[in-house]
């Protein structure tokens, strides 16, 4: 497999696969499935310096996350898809 390292405040996420059936039994096409909204880290950029100070990044690869529903940018790397974001897009870490 390819990799990709991010710049600045980037992160790679890898989503979760969209639900594919209801609680009740029901299966949901494609046309009406939802994005997913939860990830997991795949690589972190190095941080982003502001004012001349480095601010390092609170994600790490591994994390999995909570992110807004249109937030970055789909990619396909060997055959994988991945979102590209700004850390500031991801909402919060998933614990536990």
């Amino acid at each position: 497999m390819s990799s990709i390292k991010p710049l600045s405040d980037r992160v790679v996420v890898k989503p979760e696969p969209a639900e594919e059936q209801t609680a009740s039994g029901l299966y949901i096409p494609d046309s009406a499935k939802e994005k997913p909204q939860r990830g997991t880290v795949v690589s972190v950029g190095p941080g982003r310096v502001e004012n001349g100070n480095k601010i390092d990044m609170t994600v790490k690869a591994g994390d999995t996350v909570l992110y807004g529903k249109y937030a970055g940018t789909e990619i396909n790397i060997s055959s994988e898809d991945l979102l590209i974001m700004r850390e500031s897009d991801i909402l919060g870490i998933v614990e536990g």
